[in-house]
């Protein structure tokens, strides 16, 4: 065996235990779900289950407004999909094809912006929020759209940085020869460049579904006394108990929450893989 042979096998040995390490705690969430409640509490616990259940799942479905959690995690996630999408290419474009004052300075402000960590701006959200469902109360407090504001102002920095890398690694040349053409600003922009960097929206789209869906601390502190507007995440709390939690409902609900990630990642895999591949170009 030559050298490259060796290293071809290590690096694939390497990133067969990656991805094996990787899906572990995937795999063992869903088979917690489906074990029977007194194998998911045994001190042995073993990597399989003779005597697989749904019994988890049913206690998950039976909790007091589940479907509208589930509604509400849905409406949150595919709004901050569709408005950021929107935002992010417009903003790219802007910051890539125009020539103005300050640029390099909003694109390092958008860097800056990812290095605060979430925790240090609750509080001062929190205060915003409730001073502005004073003027407007359909974004205050114990709203969706509050929790819709706040999940899009954070996934529009490393959007705006990531398209950046797309829209700029379109040549102006097309957009030229359009213009030669007759073509219009407008037109250019949403028959010609967004065709070109949809596979880059579709890789920002995904970042932006996963936090949105998965998000809990947002929806526990802005969400206080209507519990109709509650997200999936925080209905997990309800298997969270003070003497015992009930790990096998904590899994099944997990599992549930897990599949409209992987619906959502299938439908745009493939202009997820082309899109980060083009990110490179920049």
């Amino acid at each position: 065996m030559n050298a490259r042979s060796r290293w071809r096998l290590g690096a694939n040995t390497t990133a067969l235990l990656v991805a094996v390490v990787t899906a572990f705690p995937i795999f063992w969430m869903v088979l917690s779900a489906f074990k029977p409640k007194g194998e998911v509490q045994s001190l042995n616990p073993r990597p399989w289950t003779a005597h697989p259940t749904l019994e988890s799942f049913r206690q998950v479905l039976s909790v007091d407004g589940f479907g509208r959690y589930f509604v509400n995690s849905l409406v949150i996630a595919l709004s901050v999909v569709v408005l950021s999408a929107l935002v992010v290419f417009l903003a790219a474009v802007a910051v890539t094809r125009f020539r103005f004052r300050f640029r390099t300075t909003i694109m390092v402000m958008f860097l800056i912006a990812q290095m605060i960590p979430v925790e240090a701006l609750t509080i001062p959200l929190f205060f915003m929020f409730r001073d502005a469902g004073r003027f407007a109360p359909g974004i205050g407090l114990n709203t969706l759209a509050s929790l819709i504001l706040v999940q899009l102002a954070f996934s529009l920095p490393f959007g705006i940085w990531m398209m950046r890398g797309f829209v700029a690694a379109v040549p102006a040349s097309i957009e030229e020869a359009a213009q030669i053409d007759g073509a219009s600003r407008a037109r250019i922009l949403w028959t010609i460049l967004l065709p070109l960097v949809a596979p880059g929206l579709a890789a920002t789209s995904v970042f932006s579904f996963i936090a949105a869906w998965n998000d809990f601390v947002f929806a526990k502190t802005f969400i206080i006394s209507a519990t109709e507007n509650q997200t999936l995440p925080s209905a997990l709390l309800v298997f969270f108990k003070p003497d015992e939690n009930d790990w096998g409902g904590i899994m099944a609900a997990s599992t549930l929450m897990t599949v409209p990630v992987l619906i959502f990642f299938i439908a745009v895999q493939r202009k997820l893989v082309s899109g980060l591949a083009g990110a490179v170009k920049d």
